[in-house]
């Protein structure tokens, strides 16, 4: 700022003595007029002022702090699991929420459902094609499993924020029914037409994860009106659950007679069926049979008895098998020996089991035969048992704890004690029995038995003696 001397000094006269023709009067005060006093105030305020205009006279530079803007995307939940869902059936929609968490505006490019099952899921959404800053959208997501078993997929968001596109993880396991019937076919033997069966039983499973809708539950085929079927399975079977259907054979004429259950429901593979036959017959019977019309047991030592076989006896006629008598008979027949757990009748379509045993007398051949006398036409119906008496000698032993052992070496002795001077087999025996037969009628032996190492030579000491004389 300039200031105007000519002002400031105009503001400072003073009242003084004038002087006299050039000659200083003498010094006498000067006195401010009231005017000038007040004047004097006011300049000193004013340059004070001044001084301070002064120190601040230099321009000033204010700086602003420039804010970035951005975009940023969150996705809540991260993931969505639907479970177990019927194939073909849609599930109840979830939901994604879409929040721009940044501070410029979020440019969405598309949102879509992508992954492995990516067309088993569906996804709407009302988000636009873009997204201001804060705001939110929701996506919803709905899972329809063409399939059984885990079905995966993701929702996937491409935008301008960073990371795009963005995914939400997508789980669910498409759940469906899997029917079995057990067994697959019943068979009814010797039904005196126009007379009803024992029922016999089907079970209906569902195997699947998901329940088992039945539509239906017929008979059905050529002789189909011949057999009759009811069932408590009604219109729906749970997973894992199981109902029974119960079948009788009513037939109307003589001869073969054919049909089928048949079971209608959601299942893959509907219709699932059981496979039925029937005989009619014009007269009331019983009829024996027999699973089995031979047995044979081999060589067996002399005195020991082998292991037991067995014979199914079985009425397919349609009247009760009365049983007299179930006996061995024939040159050996003593050799020989049967349980059974028949009794004296056997209902029409029943069965027993027969048990037979050899316990050879001599070394030789051996036969027999196993005898049953009822009321079925053929009896007595037979079983021929055959068997063979050996000299042999059967061993056994307990196996070694010893690392390293490959097998066993069985020596035979005359003498008690030793000395063990035949080595009876080739090769180490591999396992822990060995049967001699190279024994002799009347003779005793002694047997010790020892353990071979890996190197096939090296040899543990004895095993304790045994020993067996030969009938």
């Amino acid at each position: 700022m300039i200031l105007n001397e000519k002002i400031l000094q105009s503001s400072f006269r003073t009242e003084c003595s004038p002087q006299t023709g050039g000659t200083r009067a003498p010094e006498v005060p000067c006195r401010q007029s009231k005017a000038v006093r007040q004047a004097r105030g006011r300049v000193a305020i004013l340059l004070a002022a001044i001084s301070s205009l002064a120190f601040f006279s230099a321009p000033q530079t204010v700086g602003f702090a420039k804010t970035s803007k951005a975009v940023g995307v969150t996705l809540s939940p991260t993931e969505l699991s639907f479970g177990n869902h019927p194939v073909g059936t849609t599930s109840a929609a979830q939901t994604i929420t879409l929040t721009n968490s940044g501070n410029a505006k979020l440019k969405i490019t598309g949102i879509a459902i992508t992954g492995t099952n990516a067309g088993d899921y569906a996804q709407t959404n009302k988000c636009g094609s873009s997204l201001a800053a804060g705001a939110k959208c929701t996506i919803s997501v709905t899972f329809t499993p063409s399939a059984s078993g885990s079905r995966t997929a993701s929702v996937s968001v491409t935008d301008n924020a960073s990371g795009s596109p963005q995914k939400v993880s997508l789980s669910g396991t498409g759940a469906a029914p899997a029917a079995g019937l057990s067994p697959t076919s019943l068979t009814f033997t010797g039904q005196l037409v126009g007379t009803g069966s024992t029922a016999q039983s089907v079970t209906l499973s569902n195997k699947g994860s998901a329940a088992l809708s039945l539509s239906s539950v017929a008979i059905t085929g050529t002789n189909a009106g011949d057999f009759a079927q009811s069932n408590n399975c009604g219109s729906s079977l749970a997973a894992s659950g199981k109902c029974t259907i119960s079948v009788t054979f009513t037939p109307t004429a003589s001869g073969s007679r054919t049909a089928a259950v048949s079971v209608s429901d959601n299942a893959s593979g509907s219709p699932q069926t059981v496979s039925l036959t029937g005989t009619g017959t014009t007269t009331a019977g019983p009829a024996a049979s027999l699973s089995l019309t031979s047995l044979a047991f081999g060589n067996e030592p002399i005195d020991i008895t082998s292991t037991s076989q067995s014979v199914t006896l079985s009425n397919t006629g349609n009247a009760a098998l009365s049983i007299t008598g179930i006996a061995l008979a024939g040159t050996n027949a003593d050799d020989f020996d049967q349980s059974n757990a028949c009794g004296s009748s056997l209902a029409a379509g029943a069965s027993c089991t027969i048990v037979v045993m050899f316990t050879p007398s001599e070394a030789a051949a051996e036969t027999a035969s196993l005898s049953i006398t009822d009321n079925a036409s053929g009896s007595p119906q037979t079983v021929s048992l055959t068997g063979t008496g050996t000299h042999d000698v059967i061993l056994s032993w307990t196996a070694s704890t010893t690392a390293g052992v490959v097998g066993y070496d069985v020596y035979r002795g005359t003498t008690s004690g030793g000395p063990y001077s035949t080595l009876l087999n080739s090769t180490p025996v591999n396992g822990t029995a060995y049967t001699d037969q190279t024994a002799q009628a009347g003779q005793t032996y002694y047997y010790v038995v020892t353990a071979v190492g890996s190197n096939g030579a090296t040899q543990s000491a004895d095993s304790d003696q045994g020993s067996a004389t030969v009938p």
